[in-house]
């Protein structure tokens, strides 16, 4: 998650791991209801050139050269996230968001000053398995602030007062956001698909978790995973490559490691052995919250771009299926999606609602009834050209801005997505046919033993719940997500 340096003061979601979470639902939900049809040609789209460099100190550097605006977007992403947090949920989340705070020889109100004079913007945030420092400012001021960017990355102060406040406004936000099922369902999602496993840590941690993190805990987790080996610094926008080549070099180039790099590490599969259902009671609630379904892809699956063509059928926009049953022709819901949530190893794969209390029981079959179309009726021609007009005219928007490219450069870093994923876009939805999707179909869709998590008022809704799966209950108000 991505937090600004005013968002940082005020973030009460930004909450730690949860916001995480509201991000994923909030999002499948927005592109359902209110994308617009795209239209029928789009052009072809590829990644635009850039160059790829190591330092002798191991950090990656991407050099993308545009001169269609005066600005300049950089980016460093750090291979730690929540999967790293170990015993102690929300470390990597703090760590994070802490590196905003100030430098040794900066103190956040004038990293603020430098920034907001020139009209420049610096972001930060951990997620699930990468932290990210962002900025973006005008080409002329690149001499003042690349260098305030550089320290803010390597030279952090973690000043033990404002740790405390950023800390304390993390644990508030966990709270406030418990009170929104919305925001939170994923968390319990992910947590009740991956148990233990790093994957099922909650990015933003609970609040005993974060109660309990200490200065020395996040600096600890600072020097361990955040070194040049373990890291990229991307540059897009208007420069000259070779005399920023140097100006990176000469900025991070003594930047050294300590220590043996971070082992590779098994982040967990989703279990899905037999049908669960995770009810978390929320006594006062007049709505369920919903989510259905169970193991999804990686990032860098080859599968990665046909299934968004599938699943926009499905779930995707405003006309899928899933939205068209469940709120235009039976009114059960404002919203219904599904979505691919792919992570660097694995994945999940939901469909997402929320409906009255009183019709939890005929929102959750008609859900599962729509969602068996996918085997029973299939997708025909017509409406998969419908999805693949779709899904090219939403794609190229997506990448248009320096500051877009430069965080899909980064998320290229950080999943390992090749950029043929990128420039064969066009081609590989177009190459898609009904027995094509029906191949990804039965291969990524989770068909049996699906996993589903009910928030909502228990007393009410134990019953219907029992229907789908073997039933695991928790309080809301309990700390932690599972």
């Amino acid at each position: 998650m991505m937090i600004t340096r005013s968002a940082l003061s005020r973030r009460a979601t930004a909450a730690a791991g949860a916001a995480t979470a509201a991000g994923a639902v909030s999002a499948a939900l927005a592109v359902a209801l209110l994308a617009a049809p795209a239209p029928a040609v789009a052009a072809e789209f590829r990644l635009p050139d850039f160059d790829t460099v190591t330092l002798p100190n191991g950090l990656t550097v991407y050099l993308m050269e545009r001169h269609d605006v005066p600005l300049i977007s950089v980016r460093a992403v750090v291979k730690a996230g929540a999967v790293h947090d170990g015993p102690q949920p929300g470390l990597s989340n703090l760590t994070g968001d802490a590196l905003l705070l100030g430098t040794r020889a900066h103190d956040k109100a004038s990293i603020d000053q430098a920034f907001d004079a020139r009209g420049a913007r610096l972001a930060g945030g951990a997620g699930t398995e990468a932290s990210t420092v962002q900025a973006n400012f005008a080409a002329a001021d690149s001499a003042a602030l690349l260098p305030l960017f550089a320290e803010i990355v390597q030279q952090p102060s973690f000043d033990a007062a404002e740790l405390a406040k950023l800390r304390a406004r993390k644990i508030n936000g966990i709270k406030q956001a418990k009170e929104a099922p919305r925001l939170v369902v994923q968390t319990y999602y992910r947590a009740m698909l991956f148990g233990e496993r790093p994957y099922g840590s909650p990015v933003g941690g609970t609040a005993g978790s974060l109660a309990a993190l200490q200065q020395s805990d996040v600096q600890g987790y600072y020097q361990r995973y955040y070194r040049p080996d373990n890291a990229a610094v991307i540059v897009v926008g208007d420069f000259q490559k070779a005399a920023m080549r140097q100006q990176i070099a000469a900025l991070f180039g003594a930047w050294q490691a300590t220590g043996p790099a971070p082992a590779a590490q098994d982040n967990g599969q989703v279990r899905a052995d037999q049908a669960r259902v995770l009810l978390v009671n929320k006594a006062d609630a007049i709505e369920t919250t919903f989510l259905i379904g169970g193991a999804g892809i990686a990032r860098n699956d080859p599968d990665y771009v046909p299934l968004q063509v599938v699943n926009t059928v499905l779930g995707g926009r405003f006309t899928s299926w899933l939205n068209d049953e469940l709120r235009v022709n039976s009114g059960l819901t404002y919203g219904a999606s599904s979505q691919f949530a792919p992570l660097g190893q694995s994945g999940t794969f939901a469909i997402s609602s929320f409906t009255a209390l009183p019709k939890t029981g005929a929102a959750l079959a008609l859900a599962q009834t729509t969602y068996q179309r996918l085997w029973k009726q299939g997708i025909d021609a017509a409406t998969l050209a419908s999805a693949k007009a779709y899904v090219k005219g939403q794609f190229p928007p997506r990448y248009e801005t320096g500051e877009q490219l430069a965080g899909l450069l980064g998320d290229m870093y950080a999943f390992q997505v090749g950029r043929a994923q990128i420039d064969n876009f066009t081609r590989d939805v177009d190459r898609l046919t009904p027995d094509k999707a029906k191949a990804l179909i039965d291969k990524h869709f989770p068909r049996a033993n699906l996993q589903t998590v009910l928030i909502g008022k228990a007393e009410a809704i134990r019953d219907i719940a029992r229907q789908y799966g073997e039933v695991t209950e928790l309080e809301i108000s309990a700390d932690g997500f599972r």
